[in-house]
């Protein structure tokens, strides 16, 4: 019960972007969106007689594979038959290439990083406004001919035919990837093929998104049944329950599950922000000594979450089955607040890759579980997820609030998870997220929180041994989740909230901040 690529690109111009793989690929689609442009992405094995819309234009995405090799992937040719602008970025460019003459080999040497362009032809549309500038580079192999009717664009040193385009029809191939914020005029050139060369309207708004989304609901839930949803305070459960509450008031019923692993004064917030704040109808349940109990001794992460995920759904389900509908008739449909990055790899041409951790959302779900799932988020980014909530007038602070996981703070107490634990995890994180605020650093930070390790060390206070546990800081600045930079505190800063979280939380002796990117690292500790 999701929204539809089809139900989306009835009402918008559709950019379809078709992915080999390259671990950039997502980034095409955010790039066109942020200029309004609605972009959608398939594997590259779609065939494009099962597509029930057609697409204003098409980018090839990049890959990790070479297209002379056996078993390599390759497009569906009747996108040649669509009479679309087609555009190939890097693998994209020599599968272009590959079916129009097979000029394609292994370079001498691999060309990773920045590169300056050359543009030859500033008459090419693709190129409008865009000249000698920095690129960036990620391939191995490279156009050993110009294809069959293309002519060369651009060249840089190591690539002859950096930029290639179509004698007669608006084809274009780059070896350069413009999705990156390395490539200088990326933005740009995405810009011209979206909007000068396939004409694509620029009304992907979330103004216009809401219209949409609300009457799509109304007809998708009709007249008289109900709908309960889980929020969590975080911006995107808030942000789907008001478009339910929104849609079909009364009929819809949030419920908050305090699985005692939660920030500290959550429950009380969320309640008071949704129903006082927001007008959502609202039912808070204390769940905190089942979910409590069944971690007890539990210290494998998965474990947790899966623990979590299982246990949330089971109280859940318990809760909807107390709600007397007005209709008479059982609630069949579940809200949730699933987001376009959570199933980006069930998208990805190379499939879902190895589970570095279960998402809570897509991963905790019940096979046999009874409820439709409506999830009126599912297309869109965090970022326009956020611009939603402007639009909708939700509190900025709950706007921007920094995600919070949905196993809580079981996965920030490394081991077994103990009230006496996430109680020193719960009083380090609102120390750290409180001085954070009072810096005015929040907006530039992308999440903050505290962990707690399973280690002791030897510390002293007031001329007495102690021998207590550590207290992890980490605090990181991304745009995408995808990869992230640990923020950069003054020592000051630093030094002030490591002597506020020794002597004002109980069981604490030491206090390090995380200097780990990601990747290698991901974002929490588990």
């Amino acid at each position: 019960m999701s929204v539809t690529v089809e139900e989306v690109s009835a009402v918008f111009d559709t950019i379809l972007v078709l992915d080999f793989g390259s671990q950039y690929s997502h980034l095409i689609t955010r790039r066109l969106r942020e200029f309004n442009v609605y972009t959608e992405m398939l594997p590259c094995t779609q065939k494009i007689s099962e597509l029930s819309w057609k697409p204003k234009g098409i980018i090839l995405s990049g890959g990790p594979y070479s297209v002379y090799e056996e078993g390599s992937p390759h497009v569906d040719h009747a996108i040649f038959d669509l009479g679309v602008p087609i555009l190939g970025i890097c693998y994209g460019m020599q599968e272009l290439a590959w079916i129009n003459g097979k000029g394609v080999a292994r370079g001498e040497k691999r060309e990773y990083g920045p590169a300056t362009l050359d543009v030859q032809d500033q008459s090419c549309p693709l190129f409008k406004d865009v000249d000698h500038s920095q690129v960036w580079m990620s391939h191995g192999d490279k156009l050993s001919a110009l294809p069959t009717g293309f002519t060369t664009v651009a060249t840089s040193d190591n690539s002859p035919f950096a930029a290639i385009a179509h004698k007669t029809e608006k084809i274009y191939g780059i070896q350069f990837h413009p999705e990156v914020t390395h490539t200088a005029k990326g933005n740009l050139l995405l810009r011209n093929f979206a909007v000068d060369i396939c004409k694509a309207n620029q009304n992907w708004t979330m103004a216009n998104f809401i219209d949409t989304e609300i009457s799509r609901i109304r007809t998708l839930v009709g007249p008289t049944a109900e709908v309960i949803g889980a929020v969590s305070g975080g911006v995107d459960s808030t942000v789907a329950a008001k478009l339910l509450s929104i849609a079909i008031g009364e009929r819809f019923h949030a419920i908050y599950v305090d699985n005692g692993v939660m920030r500290k004064n959550e429950t009380e917030t969320v309640h008071k922000t949704l129903t006082e704040g927001l007008g959502i109808n609202l039912t808070v349940v204390d769940a905190s000594e089942e979910f409590l109990g069944k971690l007890k001794g539990v210290t494998d992460p998965e474990k947790k979450r899966k623990i979590i995920g299982n246990t949330f759904i089971e109280v859940f389900e318990r809760q909807a089955a107390l709600i007397q509908p007005k209709s008479g008739e059982e609630i069949e449909f579940l809200l949730q607040g699933t987001l376009y990055p959570d199933v980006i790899e069930s998208i990805s041409f190379k499939g879902p890759s190895h589970t570095i951790k279960t998402h809570h959302n897509v991963g905790g779900l019940l096979d046999d579980m009874k409820l439709k799932l409506i999830e009126p988020l599912r297309e869109l980014f965090k970022d326009e997820v956020r611009a939603l909530g402007e639009i909708m007038e939700i509190p900025h602070d709950l706007v921007w609030r920094h995600p919070f996981p949905g196993p809580g703070l079981a996965i920030r107490v490394l081991g077994e998870v103990t009230p006496a634990q996430v109680k020193i995890a719960r009083e380090a994180d609102f120390i750290f997220i409180e001085e954070i605020k009072k810096a005015g650093l929040y907006r530039e930070i992308s999440q903050a929180f505290a962990a707690l390790l399973p280690v002791k060390s030897v510390g002293v206070m007031g001329d007495q041994r102690t021998y207590e546990q550590v207290i992890a800081l980490r605090a990181i600045e991304t745009t995408d989740f995808m990869t992230a930079d640990w923020f950069v505190f003054e020592a000051s800063f630093l030094k002030r909230v490591a002597s506020r979280i020794v002597n004002e939380v109980d069981g604490v002796a030491r206090v390090t901040y995380d200097i780990t990117s990601k990747p290698p690292a991901t974002v929490e500790w588990e």
